[in-house]
């Protein structure tokens, strides 16, 4: 049986050759073995997002936020979900907090 990791590397795969169905049933699975598997997050956001089904996309990003609240990508994942679903004032909400992210990384590394 195939671990959280390798079904992740599937769907990568799979997104890479525009197999953005397949790719998401990878991810799916691959979640539903490791439900904290961000990358997997990731990936199905973006397989959604390129299949033009947005919604699906905004509440695969939504998880990513929850999952990691000082991931600065995920903010910036969901805020270019947003924007590209006409939700101006929530793509630049979550643009400010990638921002705030990144600076506070930034703090901590100076």
């Amino acid at each position: 049986m195939a671990t959280a990791e390798e079904l992740c590397d599937r769907g990568v795969d799979l997104f890479a050759e525009g197999a953005y169905d397949e790719a998401i049933a990878a991810y799916r699975q691959a979640l539903d073995l490791d439900g904290g598997l961000i990358d997997a997050m990731h990936g199905l956001a973006m397989a959604h997002a390129e299949k033009g089904e947005l919604d699906a996309a905004v509440e695969a990003a939504k998880r990513i936020t929850a999952a990691a609240p000082d991931d600065p990508l995920g903010y910036t994942s969901l805020s270019m979900l947003y924007q590209r679903s006409g939700r101006i004032a929530e793509a630049e909400a979550a643009a400010n907090q990638a921002r705030v992210l990144e600076w506070k990384q930034q703090l901590k590394t100076s």
